[in-house]
């Protein structure tokens, strides 16, 4: 269930803090907890508990201390951590309450709702490095723009032209890119509630209601159950790897084009050789190009776990729940190395453009 970065050195390199907070320990509890406590508060709503029990969960989901140990035994005998984690929360209700908790829901709703929720978070920062980004390619199309340069076709030198025609090739499917999530969003962040089998037939009839209070008050889209139509992750998968490929591109265009021989590009700062002093390696440039290959395979992966079998599938679950966070923490941090490098190179006139 919670994603542990892998080779934490070289996180420095890859990774992303912010965004990969997400995906921590302590952020899945505390998206979890709040979900538990919606169902409870919606629940109460449409009379399926009492109010006194709604609040007396709420109090304690404000109030929860895991025994992460027994979590971790849990999720290691279940397959899931939510039924451990439920036991304990029920636990901490107390014996009057505790029938309450976790009412006419599977551990299939907390956990995806509670990603969701995460997920709402990791969608505003993606969309406005986005559009730090397009502001940035556009300041430097109007400073650098007139800049004569050579275009290049199957790496060959082709015909001259600016670099507001390079920086267009960059901006335009960045724009397009900023859409395409505006778009998607409200298919992404919904509610996740169906019951043992995504029918919601443990909440007596009153199963839409109960899902459509607990959208309200988690700020997410109303939807039926989707517990094995995986397609909204998967189409989210989709737009990370688009994201991470149209920044590798940029990034291999700006490591071509910095070469010593061409001088068409100058970064601010440079990586340093160990056995070459004189040296100065794009590093940013060429982690673009890794994250925008390292997504691409990840997505095939990703989309493997479409294949639920039946109404569920452990297999298909917990492939989602590997890679997903790596590809969210790779399309962070391309946005963030692309915005540092576009904020600080310069093109300089092509020498073969002036030839």
């Amino acid at each position: 269930m919670t994603w542990t970065p892998p080779h934490p050195v070289l996180q420095a390199l890859v990774g992303d803090g912010e965004v990969g907070a997400f995906f921590s320990n302590e952020a899945e509890l505390a998206a979890m907890l709040r979900v538990e406590a919606a169902l409870a508060e919606a629940e109460a709503k449409v009379g399926l508990i009492a109010p006194e029990a709604a609040g007396r969960i709420a109090k304690t989901c404000r109030e929860f201390q895991a025994d992460w140990p027994s979590l971790a035994d849990g999720l290691a005998r279940d397959g899931v951590i939510v039924p451990e984690f439920v036991r304990q929360l029920r636990a901490a209700v107390g014996t009057a309450q505790a029938q309450s908790v976790h009412l006419g829901a599977t551990s299939q709703d907390i956990i995806d709702t509670a990603l969701i929720l995460r997920l709402k978070g990791v969608v505003e920062i993606l969309g406005q490095r986005l559009d730090t980004l397009v502001h940035n390619l556009n300041a430097l199309k109007r400073r650098d723009g007139a800049t004569r340069l050579m275009a290049h076709t199957r790496m060959q030198q082709a015909l001259p032209f600016t670099a507001a025609d390079k920086i267009d090739t960059w901006l335009q499917p960045l724009e397009r890119l900023r859409e395409r999530l505006q778009d998607l969003a409200p298919r992404l962040l919904v509610i996740q509630l169906g019951g043992p089998i995504g029918s919601r037939g443990e909440l007596k009839g009153q199963g839409d209601g109960v899902a459509d209070a607990m959208a309200d008050i988690l700020e997410l889209g109303f939807s039926p159950s989707w517990h094995s139509q995986r397609d909204r992750i998967g189409e989210f998968g989709a737009f990370l790897s688009l994201l991470t490929g149209i920044l590798g591109k940029i990034g291999q265009d700006i490591a071509l084009m910095g070469q010593s021989e061409v001088g068409e590009v100058s970064l601010a700062t440079g990586g340093g050789s160990s056995a070459m002093p004189h040296k100065s390696n794009p590093v940013p440039a060429e982690v673009l190009v890794t994250l925008a290959r390292f997504n691409a395979g990840m997505l095939g992966t990703l989309h493997q776990a479409l294949v639920h079998e039946g109404e569920r599938s452990g297999a298909a679950w917990t492939l989602e729940w590997m890679v997903l966070p790596q590809m969210v923490v790779s399309a962070g941090a391309a946005l963030s190395k692309a915005q540092a490098l576009i904020a600080t190179m310069s093109f300089a006139p092509s020498k073969a453009a002036r030839t």
